[in-house]
């Protein structure tokens, strides 16, 4: 699975990053960066709590190719 943004909806209010810190940061300019794209087995259930939890739904995840 792959992390999308859609960065015309995205605020950086930073929910995603207080749900999934080893995916997401949001840097001193209030920026968003996704730290990974790629969601390990690891990290999938954190990132779909981010991509639920996002305010402005501009998170969504899709299949690797």
């Amino acid at each position: 699975m792959k992390i999308v943004v859609d960065w015309d909806r995205c605020e950086a209010n930073g929910v995603c990053m207080r749900v999934a810190p080893e995916s997401f940061l949001l840097d001193e300019k209030d920026t968003l960066h996704v730290l990974n794209e790629q969601v390990t087995p690891e990290l999938r259930a954190k990132v779909e709590k981010a991509v639920r939890d996002c305010p402005r739904q501009a998170l969504s995840l899709s299949q690797s190719e």
